[in-house]
């Protein structure tokens, strides 16, 4: 911020919000004024108090109403007046960072309805500041380092995916639908990660669950049945106190067909060469080449048809991204995900997927669950 000389940083995305004040907002509509020097002030909406003062690393904690008896306006409306206030109070409006450009945000706690600014939000800003600014690229660049007690909240939900998987594996029977498969890891996950190990707060999962032919990018859990002999592929984000994973793991209910075998031979031989390359220093460009040409010269050109490297932290899919034709370089102290994935014309097919804290010696893969799930069980 004293580089690019920004008075101060108004956030209201929820992933933002627990990155910049460890509070993890109910609803979208609070806010946090960050400024270059003195400590930063929490806009919380009233009935969350206790969850502020509880959680808000911020002493500075300004209260607005859900329903105001005077004032028909949304609580995100009382939310703004308070932030604008604030900045004047303190004189903070000189050069103030706001979010332009989130593209995506995490939800709020609640999860079903993120709530998002309108054009009121960002034209009062200009009204208010000397100058208007991006914080997108300065929070992108903060994000990507992680914190001990950030690294700590994501072991947290990898240990729990790793738990929840090994449950459905054992559960799971052909014949289940894909559906009913996904609600039970969902499912043990809220259940067990709620209170778990008396550190966690709250605790979700978001799963896509494709068996067999339906193992394919970009479509939706159906109610196809779990296929014997098959893979049962799990797409999965877990969440904990704001912090997540992403995560791609795979169960085989009775013995893998040789053409499985076939893929996940290949699959891995090419993950642990992207692995070994994904240290301190090495460049985000030539990831994204590795994989694909490796994926390629095992007989299947032009796959995946998705990223194969991203940050992952207060959102499932954050920055940076690896892309051949980009720039950028890994750094000790982000946390990755690689996720190589072949898919077959007419369906089917693998991913495999794992978050890696960047350390002075590699890197350090953060789930359990084996990446060759002809070992689960063993694990």
């Amino acid at each position: 911020m004293k580089d690019q000389e920004v008075t101060a940083l108004v956030v209201r995305a929820p992933d933002n919000l627990v990155y910049l004040t460890n509070y993890w907002c109910m609803k979208g509509y609070d806010a946090a004024i960050f400024p270059c020097e003195g400590e930063p002030t929490l806009i919380a909406l009233e009935p969350q108090l206790a969850d502020a003062e509880r959680n808000s690393w911020t002493k500075d904690i300004r209260l607005f109403k859900g329903y105001h008896e005077s004032d028909p306006r949304p609580p995100q409306y009382r939310a703004l007046d308070l932030v604008l206030q604030v900045l004047k109070e303190r004189s903070l409006t000189d050069k103030v960072a706001i979010e332009l450009n989130m593209g995506t945000q995490s939800a709020d706690r609640m999860v079903g309805e993120p709530t998002t600014p309108t054009q009121m939000y960002f034209d009062a800003f200009g009204e208010a500041a000397g100058q208007v600014v991006d914080a997108t690229l300065l929070l992108n660049e903060a994000r990507a380092i992680k914190t001990p007690q950030e690294i700590e909240r994501m072991r947290i939900a990898n240990e729990l995916a790793a738990l929840a998987m090994d449950y459905t594996r054992e559960h799971m029977r052909p014949g289940m639908k894909e559906s009913e498969v996904g609600g039970m890891y969902e499912s043990f996950v809220h259940g067990l990660g709620v209170g778990y190990k008396g550190k966690v707060e709250m605790a979700r999962a978001f799963t896509l669950v494709w068996s067999g032919k339906g193992i394919a990018t970009f479509t939706a859990t159906g109610d196809r049945p779990i296929q014997n002999n098959e893979p049962t592929l799990f797409e999965i984000w877990v969440c904990v106190d704001g912090y997540w994973t992403d995560l791609t793991k795979n169960a085989c209910p009775g013995e893998l067909t040789p053409a499985y075998h076939k893929l996940l031979d290949l699959l891995l031989n090419v993950f642990n060469q992207a692995i070994a390359f994904a240290r301190d220093g090495a460049g985000f460009p030539q990831l994204d080449h590795l994989i694909r040409a490796r994926i390629a010269e095992g007989g299947y050109p032009g796959q995946p048809s998705h990223p194969i490297c991203h940050g992952v932290g207060a959102r499932a899919h954050e920055f940076p991204y690896a892309h051949q034709a980009g720039k950028g370089t890994i750094k000790k102290g982000m946390v990755l995900a690689i996720e190589p994935g072949i898919y077959w014309p007419g369906g089917g097919g693998l991913r495999l997927e794992d978050n890696f804290l960047i350390t002075d010696e590699g890197n350090e893969k953060l789930c359990s669950y084996p990446d060759d799930f002809r070992l689960a069980g063993h694990h």
